[in-house]
C-alpha cells in the first residue's frame, strides 16, 4: 500500500471512529441513571475508542510528515 493510500485509509478510519465515539457518548448521556454496570462498560468502550483515535492521529501525522504535508 502506498503512503498516500494508507493516509487516506487512516483518515477515513478516523472519521468513522470519531463518529462512533461521539454516538456512544451521546447514548451514555441519554441513559441517565439506569444500569450502572452497563453505563460503566459503555464509558470504558468510549475511552478505548478515544485511545484508538489518538493512535490513528499519531499515525496520520507520521504519514503526512513522510509525504511532506503539514501535520
Amino acid at each position: 500500500m502506498t503512503t498516500k493510500k494508507e493516509l487516506r485509509q487512516v483518515e477515513e478510519d478516523l472519521v468513522r471512529l470519531k463518529e462512533s465515539t461521539r454516538d456512544l457518548r451521546t447514548q451514555i448521556n441519554e441513559m441517565g441513571a439506569t444500569d450502572l454496570v452497563e453505563r460503566s462498560q459503555m464509558l470504558s468502550m468510549a475511552d478505548e475508542q478515544d485511545e484508538l483515535v489518538a493512535d490513528l492521529e499519531r499515525r496520520r501525522d507520521e504519514l503526512r510528515r513522510r509525504l511532506g504535508e503539514p501535520a
